[in-house]
């Protein structure tokens, strides 16, 4: 095949496919257009989660006349002028593709007017080629339409998400935007209906609008700079990097990093360096797997950060990355041990800060039932292996089982059937019980284990249809982010079956009036949040998933004791019957193995004995 110079109509769209991969990034990179442009009040309105119509409005500068085609011309552009404008890019946008991208596969109606000027421009598009040009009344700012999302490219469209799911992509987006300029007004209708709208004003203003006030209100300020012990700041060195904002307190996390958002420069990113160097200053404080929410503004000299290395501007390249780790690492972690939990003897820990405690308390039996640890008597499988009424054994102490294990049972296990009896030795690491087999040593991994028992109950009485539901003193109101409403309206039915009570009371707020009884002694909001992160973490549609299953195995690894937690002799052994009862002993539901044995023959060949 020949090679050719493409016409301008295919180079366009292919453009366009670099830039636009779904309505959240017209959205975004009309609304930065908006910023850019000094917008202070930005309405955006979505139908069809956007590929029908997206509609944004701002208050800005606003579009000359004379320059209305030309804004629709690649590589225009009014931010920058030569190459070297390149190296200290301070808006966010600069290359000039964004709309001439979006009129490639959309109808654009573009309505502005300058500030300077009487009259206003509307310019109509249709696959980047003006078809209708007038003058307009029209206020200062700009009013841009974009209809019929990748109507002359079907392929698109094919992978797009459901409406509510892309009206949720950009719900994130605006909520973003917010925590990144706190100081503008932001709102977003969806279908007619307004679900998000943030005021203006500081940061903490932002976050309380974005993840609720009584979030905001524990949340623990970031400040660029350490005092001297005399209340003066310490100064920093001229150009160094900085960091400022807000992140939660040890007590609040969620499941994933979807809840963490960087800014650089007013730019919102995505950095895995800065998501570790957050996660590291919460060394000890945090348990594994868990993340903070964070709100973090970074801000680093313009020529020590390119913005120039991803088409969609999402990701950027430092300098001197160590030296931004360690701003972001220092800064965080300074906020954190000033209000690091103190510790209380026989009880949870107590926050420096009062508006800091979690405004969950477990329920008691003022609800119907009397609380009891994870673990106890009444989790023994059988009154013959009833637990032991002396103090359990010390550490490699415990005493030998009363029977032998069945000759049988001495061959190496397989990867199925059932386990032989064990014999716990203790814990190690806060996360795995050392047991000893009839043929070596077995390391049990507590949460897999009991993720595992959960989960057969837990199955056996949804066949049953018994499983049981907790009603609550109170309702509690439960708020979402726009991709947790998805996954709850997805799942509504399925979560009904399994125990839960949810009404709607609000835009992106659920009543909780019932739990199943497995999370009777869970905070039930905080319980939910990581079920909808388990169920929205890498799918591409929700309803797509045998989402009877997946609830089954959120619901149970939510519930299951988790890493880091300290388990009692009596707790380790009533955990490993149950295991060794259970039908796939192995595997917790989600295929992760429960355990790994280490024969007496691998040991002694480990340690030169063979």
């Amino acid at each position: 095949m020949p090679i050719v110079v493409l016409a301008d109509d295919v180079a366009a769209k292919i453009a366009a496919g670099e830039v636009i991969e779904r309505p959240v990034s017209v959205v975004k990179e009309l609304v930065e257009n908006a910023l850019d442009a000094g917008a202070t009040d930005i309405r955006v309105e979505i139908r069809e989660g956007g590929q029908r119509l997206v509609r944004v409005a701002d208050n800005g500068s606003g579009i000359a006349a004379t320059e209305a085609e030309t804004a629709f011309q690649r590589h225009a552009t009014s931010k920058v002028q030569s190459a070297e404008d390149l190296f200290h890019v301070q808006t966010l946008g600069f290359r000039g593709e964004a709309l001439p991208s979006v009129a490639a596969v959309s109808r654009v109606t573009l309505v502005t007017r300058a500030r300077d000027e009487t009259v206003g421009t509307r310019l109509r598009l249709e696959a980047g080629r003006v078809v209708e040009r007038a003058g307009v009344g029209a206020p200062a700012g700009t009013v841009m339409t974009i209809e019929n999302l990748f109507y002359n490219t079907p392929a698109r469209l094919k992978f797009l998400k459901s409406a509510t799911a892309e009206a949720g992509q950009v719900h994130a987006l605006l909520q973003r935007l917010a925590l990144s300029f706190p100081d503008r007004r932001l709102s977003l209708v969806s279908d007619g209906r307004t679900i998000f709208q943030h005021a203006g004003g500081t940061l903490i203003d932002a976050v309380a609008t974005v993840y609720g006030a009584d979030l905001a209100r524990q949340m623990i300020e970031v400040t660029a700079v350490e005092g001297d012990g005399e209340g003066q700041p310490d100064p920093l060195p001229e150009g160094a990097p900085t960091a400022t904002g807000f992140v939660s307190p040890p007590a609040v996390s969620r499941a994933n990093r979807a809840h963490m958002t960087f800014v650089v420069n007013g730019r919102v990113v995505q950095d895995r360096a800065l998501a570790v160097a957050v996660t590291e200053a919460y060394h000890t404080l945090l348990m594994v797997g868990r993340f903070p929410i964070t709100a973090l503004h970074i801000w680093v000299a313009p020529e020590d950060v390119d913005v120039n290395v991803h088409p969609a501007k999402a990701e950027v390249r430092f300098r001197d990355g160590r030296a931004v780790f360690g701003a972001v690492q220092q800064a965080v972690r300074r906020a954190v041990i000033r209000f690091a939990p103190v510790p209380q003897f026989g009880g949870s820990p107590v926050w420096d800060d009062s508006a800091s405690r979690a405004s969950w308390t477990a329920p008691n039996d003022a609800m119907g039932f009397v609380p009891r640890p994870m673990f106890g008597p009444d989790w023994w499988p059988t009154a013959n292996d009833a637990p032991p009424t002396a103090e359990p054994p010390m550490w490699g102490m415990a005493t030998p089982p009363a029977t032998p294990w069945p000759a049988g049972e001495r061959a190496l296990p397989g990867t199925g059937g059932t386990l032989p009896m064990l014999r716990v030795l203790g814990q190690v690491a806060q996360a795995y019980i050392i047991a000893e087999g009839p043929d070596g040593m077995y390391l049990i991994d507590q949460h897999a284990a009991h993720e595992r028992v959960l989960y057969e109950e837990f199955l056996a009485a949804h066949a049953r249809r018994d499983v049981a539901a907790q009603v609550l003193l109170e309702p509690l109101p439960l708020e979402l982010d726009p991709g947790e409403a998805a996954t709850a309206a997805a799942h509504a039915d399925g979560l009904g079956r399994l125990g839960f009570a949810l009404e709607p009371f609000g835009p992106g707020t659920l009543l909780v009036r019932a739990v199943p009884a497995l999370l009777k002694q869970a905070d039930p909001r905080q319980a939910l949040h990581e079920i909808f992160a388990q169920l929205g973490e890498g799918r591409r549609n929700p309803v797509e998933v045998d989402t009877e299953a997946a609830l089954l195995r959120a619901v149970c690894k939510t519930a299951a004791i988790k890493a880091g937690q300290t388990l009692s002799m009596a707790e380790m052994q009533a955990l490993i019957r149950l295991l060794e009862a259970s039908s796939s002993p192995r595997t917790c539901p989600h295929g992760r193995p429960t355990m790994i044995h280490l024969s007496a023959a691998f040991l002694a060949r480990e340690f030169g004995r063979t």
